[in-house]
């Protein structure tokens, strides 16, 4: 069963980009866009208080007239995160994220921050489990003489 640890030490890149909470919108969709990213963590006295992704600057942003560069993160971020643990297996981040409707989960190790898997990381990495799990089977199969 594969693990959010495994599937962070996977990552190419472990960089989690945030943004102070006192930072306007603009700035953090200059950084969504910049590292082709769809969330950020937003910080306050290096400690992380909330998270800002895509579909915030779409509710709480346009939709309600806000203006990018005037509208502060704090005013529109989610406080409440979902978050998971290095032990939390793939299927239980999925769950998760359909549960809460969310594309984002925060990793949290002892109180502290140790990453971000999005659900395009989950699901790449539930996909080459099924894989490897077919040509398991696809190999047992053929090596017992069974032929469809």
């Amino acid at each position: 069963m594969t693990t959010v640890r495994n599937l962070l030490e996977a990552k190419p890149s472990a960089t989690n980009y945030s943004v102070a909470s006192t930072d306007t919108v603009l700035q953090a969709v200059k950084i969504m866009v910049d590292a082709h990213i769809g969330a950020v963590l937003v910080k306050e006295n290096e400690k992380i208080i909330g998270i800002y992704t895509e579909r915030d600057y779409l509710r709480k942003g346009e939709y309600e007239g806000r203006s990018a560069k005037d509208t502060l993160i704090k005013d529109v971020m989610v406080r409440k995160m979902i978050t998971v643990g290095y032990d939390t297996s793939l299927e239980q981040c999925m769950a998760l994220m359909r549960q809460y409707n969310i594309r984002h989960l925060p990793v949290v190790e002892d109180d502290h921050l140790v990453g971000l898997v999005s659900m395009r990381d989950v699901m790449a990495a539930v996909l080459d489990d099924k894989d490897i799990e077919i040509r398991g089977l696809e190999n047992y199969i053929m090596g017992s003489g069974f032929q469809s």
